[in-house]
């Protein structure tokens, strides 16, 4: 016990440690939410792969879906790692930094007022994050729960306020830097434990080739296919399709997710493109191909799924490990989960701020604008933690739900738009108007009137997913019938991308 607290409290003093350090960086708007577009590889690649990965992922996800699928629920995984960051990278960034920074815009909500010249765009932008973020912070601090109660003596409450206000002091202190600098700390400590975990685990089953002989010999007949022999451990597993979904909403669910696009806007430069694509993409193969494949092994322990939840299979894996590794594993997830939630509400704050109040308020300074960004940061974290405290009591919902509906609703709603408008210049802004209606208006009736839809799409999960594949058709053939934008002004836009650069002969062979 005495090491594990000694671990949290180092862990604690260096978040807090580097906030503080960089809070010479947080001096105005382009520094305190973009850290000055000057953040090199390493902090960006590492700031969007700790986004992308928390507790949602390795306690809630991993967990259900590992006891689902079995091992084949790995390739969550290295979709994530191929679609949602090699692919995201590659056909995102550079497009984003450019648009983005020629536009001169901070935050989603401006870049679509922006592209499509229309302020009622930006409004409907920041309260579309500014409502589903909501579900996605409550379910950061659910994995918690599960694994703090069986690694220390201490009341989930007092967890939940422990992280909110330790991560609010350094994301206050130090803005956008001070998240990007703890989330590369963060990271390597993800990294690290995830590959200690999966060894851990593994060897109590024999190493890698038993636990597979041991999995192939599990059947559940209350499961599609789930008697087929040795179905859990096969390829594709047994449910293929649904498995499918699970790799869609959680790949190409980060194209339209805000905390996540917004990370390109504050790449510094062409080189951090190249090398931040490789460092997020391996980073992602380990940690999500890591989370996914150790909770494909979830039904070699002993636990009652149908009185505990699948939310409880993770933790229940983790009971038989060393101290240290237990240790190890709730600074995995606290690190994890801090980090999105730092990356949450930096977004919605910044959201908040720049595209619906200060244009309201025209005469607002830019010190006063810093001022209130940083209590609404305070108020939002406050707001997660109180919503968490009340889904935990009420058990409202698991971590998969919550996260299905919160990444179903924004990207469903600003993927496709956001895409199409950093490449097709013939994309309207009535276009985008009935993709915020499709992507928020599916998933809502989806939340609150589930038996209104087919069997397959009442999971918040495959309707997540089809209202992405959805919008992606919708978008172009709504544009397509709506009048076209001014061709100056989209024009002017695009001139972002013809500018000349200089660049080495490696990466460019010139004319003949």
């Amino acid at each position: 016990m005495v090491i594990k607290i000694l671990l949290l409290i180092v862990f604690f003093a260096v978040m807090v440690g580097v906030g503080i350090a960089c809070r010479r960086n947080a001096v105005d708007i382009n520094g305190f939410a973009l850290g000055g577009r000057s953040v090199g590889p390493w902090l960006t690649a590492f700031a969007y792969g700790t986004s992308y990965f928390s507790a949602v992922i390795f306690v809630g996800y991993a967990g259900q879906f590992g006891w689902k699928f079995g091992v084949s629920t790995t390739w969550v995984g290295i979709g994530n790692a191929i679609i949602g960051s090699l692919l995201a990278w590659v056909i995102l960034g550079r497009r984003t930094r450019l648009m983005s920074q020629h536009l001169q815009s901070a935050t989603m909500p401006e870049f679509f007022e922006k592209r499509y010249a229309s302020k009622l765009l930006k409004i409907l932008a920041a309260a579309i994050i500014f409502v589903f973020l909501i579900p996605y912070t409550a379910s950061l601090y659910n994995g918690l729960s599960r694994l703090f109660s069986m690694a220390f003596p201490i009341p989930y409450e007092v967890c939940i306020v422990i992280m909110a206000a330790l991560t609010a002091v350094y994301v206050i202190i130090g803005g956008y830097m001070a998240t990007a600098v703890n989330d590369f700390i963060q990271g390597i400590i993800m990294l690290v434990g995830i590959v200690a975990v999966i060894a851990s685990v593994l060897g109590q089953h024999g190493g890698l080739m038993g636990s597979i002989s041991e999995l192939a010999s599990v059947s559940d007949a209350t499961v599609a296919n789930g008697d087929v022999p040795g179905i859990f451990a096969s390829f594709f597993g047994p449910d293929p399709v649904n498995l499918a979904a699970v790799v869609i909403l959680t790949s190409l669910g980060t194209w339209g997710l805000p905390q996540m696009v917004q990370k390109f806007y504050a790449i510094k430069n062409e080189t951090s493109i190249h090398k931040g694509t490789i460092i997020s993409t391996l980073f992602a193969m380990i940690v999500a191909g890591g989370c996914y494949f150790l909770g494909g092994f979830g039904r070699l322990v002993d636990i009652d799924v149908s009185a505990l939840g699948y939310d409880a299979i993770i933790p229940t894996m983790l009971e038989n490990l060393s101290d240290i590794l237990i240790a190890v594993v709730v600074i995995l997830v606290l690190s994890a989960s801090m980090s999105t939630l730092s990356s949450l509400v930096l977004t919605s704050s910044t959201t908040f701020v720049i595209d619906l109040i200060k244009p309201s308020c025209k005469k607002m300074t830019e010190k006063r604008q810093l001022l209130l960004m940083r209590i609404l940061i305070a108020v939002f974290v406050t707001i997660s933690a109180v919503l968490a405290l009340v889904q935990y009591r009420l058990k409202l919902s698991s971590i998969a739900q919550l996260m299905g509906i919160s990444w179903g609703a924004l990207a469903g709603a600003f993927l496709a738009p956001f895409l199409y408008g950093l490449y097709w210049k013939r994309t309207t802004k009535i276009a985008c108007i009935v993709s915020f209606i499709w992507g928020v208006g599916v998933m809502g009736a989806n939340m609150f009137f589930p038996k209104i839809f087919p069997a397959i799409l009442r999971s918040p999960v495959n309707c997540g997913a089809f209202v992405m594949i959805g919008a992606l058709i919708i978008v172009p053939l709504v544009s397509l019938f709506t009048k076209k934008p001014n061709k100056e002004d989209v024009d002017a836009m695009f001139t972002c991308y013809e500018t000349q650069s200089i660049a080495q002969a490696k990466d460019y062979l010139g004319k003949s």
